[in-house]
């Protein structure tokens, strides 16, 4: 299913991968990949991708996504050679495509044939004094693994939080389509904390992502929904992409 926002389209592909277009600009991937939900996808129609950190970073997945001319936003500590997992380097990536890495705090400006799409991006993730930490503060996301990104694409601002806790920060940023993460498990926000948090930023829409691709992320994305709604914040579920 393709969720439709007046001339903006979103959809869940599964996991952490969403599709982003405006009607006349360009199209843009999140986090593409992993646990086979771009299995029997080749689009290759994305002028932007953008990976938040190493539990979503694959190369099959970006590769079935991007364009020839894409450019990739990466954020700085994904590192291939620590993940366990059939991974090219990211220098592979560069020999074909346009590779940008930036830190958690950075804007770049991406030039696509179909207009520019500019990126933030944004610190994300575990706190550990926060609801996912352990008795000795280890998280599965420390300072520093990972980021968020915001995106502005026709008119439109994303954010996608990537895998984090539903962090106070978030709400001060202007979001238009908030991409929610609700898969909880111990290891990102759950629904409750994504709905409080989604009322504090007031976006114009979310859409939920990032759940039931397996047990660990296991969340009842109706009630979620549901949730959010009775807060008068427009919301759209994608229950087939859940359940991939």
């Amino acid at each position: 299913m393709t969720v439709r926002y007046e001339d903006f389209s979103v959809e869940w592909l599964g996991y952490a991968t969403a599709r982003l277009e405006t009607d006349a600009g360009p199209v843009a991937y999140t986090d593409p990949g992993r646990y086979g939900v771009l299995d029997d996808y080749w689009a290759r129609d994305g002028d932007l991708v953008v990976v938040t950190h190493d539990h979503h970073y694959e190369s099959d997945g970006i590769r079935s996504v991007a364009s020839e001319d894409a450019t990739l936003v990466i954020y700085e500590a994904v590192d291939p050679a620590g993940i366990d997992r059939d991974v090219e380097p990211i220098d592979a990536l560069a020999a074909d495509y346009d590779v940008v890495r930036v830190g958690e705090e950075e804007r770049v400006d991406v030039e696509t044939p179909a207009g520019e799409v500019r990126v933030w991006s944004v610190p994300a993730h575990n706190d550990p004094e926060g609801p996912n930490a352990d008795a000795d503060g280890s998280v599965a996301h420390p300072p520093g693994f990972g980021c968020g990104f915001l995106l502005s694409l026709g008119g439109r601002t994303v954010f996608w939080p990537g895998d984090a806790d539903a962090l106070d920060g978030f709400a001060e940023l202007d979001v238009s389509v908030f991409l929610a993460n609700i898969g909880g498990g111990g290891i990102v926000a759950d629904r409750r904390e994504t709905a409080d948090l989604a009322e504090a930023m007031a976006p114009d829409l979310v859409v939920p992502i990032h759940y039931d691709t397996f047990d660990l992320l296991e969340a009842d994305g109706e009630a979620f929904a549901g949730d959010v709604a009775s807060r008068s914040i427009p919301v759209a579920l994608d229950a087939r992409s859940a359940n991939q």
